[in-house]
């Protein structure tokens, strides 16, 4: 399945693969290599310590070259907010309640769930996609239904609003 993500949050996916594959892992190789010259591999905790961070470390890498492969980069600032797409930003009343809440759809790599950046593939989001103000939907949940009106639909850049934004100190694996 393709994953719609902005090209900031594929430069930092590469950033990351590209950390782990040329920096992390050939530093964590000599780690490995220098404890196991200590002699007795069997209790040397340096060299398990080190062999097990780098099954972590293939581990991701493996998880970020799947994922490398499904993604899409979309500029959300090119599409037409006019009706809700990747990149919108959607004020949702809630019809049973009168309660309004405001939701960006991004790709599940720059979700931030607490923040009300949701993925693309949410139940939420593809109930919404391609309605228009004014448009009501319906989505069933496991516990009830839920009806809401679209209130607005705007363009707002998803780093703008994304509070967790990986660093080079995120991408360590200890």
């Amino acid at each position: 399945m393709i994953e719609p993500i902005t090209l900031r949050g594929y430069d930092l996916i590469i950033e990351e693969f590209n950390f782990l594959k040329d920096e992390l892992k050939p530093k964590v190789n000599t780690e490995k290599r220098v404890a196991a010259e200590l002699g007795d591999r069997s209790e040397n905790a340096e060299y398990h310590a080190a062999k097990e961070k780098l099954r972590h470390i293939d581990k991701r890498l493996f998880f970020l070259n799947d994922l490398i492969k499904k993604l899409k980069i979309v500029d959300p600032s090119s599409l037409n907010h006019t009706s809700v797409n990747f990149g919108s930003t959607i004020t949702l009343e809630d019809l049973d309640t009168q309660k309004e809440l405001t939701y960006t759809i991004c790709g599940s790599v720059e979700s931030e769930v607490e923040n009300n950046l949701i993925s693309f593939q949410a139940p939420l989001t593809k109930a919404m996609l391609g309605k228009k103000v004014g448009d009501d939907f319906k989505i069933t949940l496991p516990s009830s239904k839920k009806e809401y009106e679209i209130i607005e639909i705007k363009y707002i850049p998803i780093y703008d609003l994304k509070q967790h934004i990986k660093t080079k100190e995120d991408f360590v694996i200890h």
